[in-house]
């Protein structure tokens, strides 16, 4: 039994920090299979357990030790409609692979590097899941935001015979799979060839509609949706309340994303949407939004990056592979520092970060020890840049253009455990819900949601 995971192949970081392509390069069929045969297929499968939108996943490993990729395929679809995307940016090992039996002595089996071979083979083999058309009344049902939540909750409604029609506000669907993500992990053409499948289901997807501008919920039922589902994410920055956020080259990790990711910003003048970026640039958090954040900056050509964590390494919220790539790139941490002020020049630019360092404490609601200020140990540190990146809320568009949801502490969308707001015929999941999450989370959200949304159309 082979103790360890089969290594995957990356570009090496002397090249990949010069371009955007996609830094994992995946298994061969060779290498699947090896990883495939470390599965225990135990009876049980516990992996299951840890999976939010509940793959089979010992049935389609097993046809993957077999060599029938087609077959695993299906098995995966079945439950899964984005695997090539869940396969990439999924957590595993804090979901699936956390359940795994090998994981209790040596590593787990890469259930999510297995899954992203097999929707990457399926598409370079123009391998489709067949279609069951299945008849259901003649009902429409309205899905706002294209993200995870609303793909998923979208395709699963469409694969039961239900009409549905995803209205997405900005001018390409995917939602933060497009515009928060980066290529490097996650590339474009993957979003869009499994969001075409999507609509080869049925699913209608409107750009440039608003809801709650362009219109509001009313106007959904009134255009005749028996239903509707809010998956619109969570799309406001946070900020650290502290002097000199206002500065130039202070940047949002939304925006700063966004224009890379959906605008381009990167093939300037190619694209109309150039983004300033100086040599030394500080980006402020420890999730996987910053290390995102750090990587492109080094991409765009920052000589120095650093990311400033409050607490230690242990406490980092980012995945671990996305952390290593991030080091393995040039990327420098520093730990148990709190920024207290942005410096700025005359002309105000940025030049400067006062910090203080931290210890930590006694652990906080989150479960993580808490980060004290040790007094007498600020400083100020040199950036021209800085990248705020400590977290998004719900967007708040829709909960003020419709003052009937119960709304959480955070301005999210309280709902039950099955996605209904307790308004009739409204649903709601993903981040809009919860605030700043995982993919898979959302994606779990939406098929919930999907199921309840079934069971209220039929009776109707």
């Amino acid at each position: 039994m082979r103790e360890k995971k089969v290594p995957v192949k990356k570009q090496p970081p002397s090249e990949r920090i010069k371009n955007f392509n996609e830094v994992s390069l995946g298994y061969t069929e060779k290498e699947a299979i090896q990883e495939a045969e470390r599965c225990l297929q135990c009876k049980n499968a516990p992996c299951i357990k840890g999976c939010p939108v509940e793959i089979e996943i010992p049935k389609f490993i097993k046809e993957i030790r077999e060599g029938n990729f087609k077959k695993a395929f299906e098995i995966i679809y079945e439950k899964n409609t984005l695997p090539a995307i869940s396969g990439r940016v999924c957590p595993q090992e804090t979901q699936c692979e956390a359940f795994c039996t090998l994981s209790k002595k040596w590593e787990p089996v890469a259930i999510g590097r297995l899954e992203r071979f097999v929707a990457d083979w399926a598409r370079k083999n123009n391998v489709y899941p067949s279609i069951t058309k299945v008849e259901f009344k003649n009902y429409k049902v309205a899905v706002v935001g294209s993200g995870p939540a609303g793909l998923t909750c979208a395709s699963e409604l469409a694969k039961n015979g239900i009409k549905v029609t995803i209205f997405e506000s900005l001018h390409l669907p995917g939602g933060v799979l497009t515009y928060g993500i980066p290529s490097f992990r996650l590339p474009k053409d993957i979003i869009f060839y499994e969001i075409e499948y999507i609509k080869k289901l049925g699913v209608e997807i409107k750009t440039d509609i608003i809801i709650g501008k362009t219109l509001s919920i009313d106007d959904l039922f009134g255009l005749g949706y028996k239903a509707i589902f809010i998956g619109s994410g969570a799309g406001l920055p946070s900020f650290m309340g502290i002097p000199g956020e206002n500065l130039l080259r202070v940047y949002s990790a939304n925006e700063f994303l966004t224009r890379i990711n959906l605008m381009k910003s990167y093939k300037f003048p190619e694209y109309d949407t150039p983004i300033s970026i100086g040599k030394k640039v500080a980006v402020i958090g420890g999730g996987n939004v910053a290390m995102d954040a750090a990587r492109c900056s080094l991409r765009l050509g920052a000589e120095n990056v650093t990311v400033l964590y409050r607490r230690t390494e242990k406490e980092m919220p980012a995945r671990r592979e996305e952390y290593e790539n991030a080091i393995e790139e040039g990327v420098n941490f520093e730990f148990l520092v709190q920024p207290l002020e942005i410096k700025g020049d005359k002309n105000g630019y940025v030049n400067g970060i006062k910090i203080i360092r931290n210890k930590l404490g006694e652990p906080d609601e989150s479960g993580r020890r808490k980060p004290v200020p040790i007094p007498g140990t600020e400083t100020i540190l040199e950036f021209d840049t800085v990248i705020v990146a400590i977290g998004q809320r719900p967007n708040p568009l829709i909960p003020r253009a419709y003052p009937k949801f119960k709304l959480g502490k955070h301005g999210n969308i309280i709902v039950d455990e099955n996605g209904f707001t307790g308004i009739k015929g409204i649903y709601a999941g993903g981040d809009i819900t919860t605030g700043a999450a995982t993919v898979i989370s959302a994606m779990g959200a939406g098929k919930r949601a999907a199921r309840a949304i079934i069971e209220y159309l039929s009776s109707l």
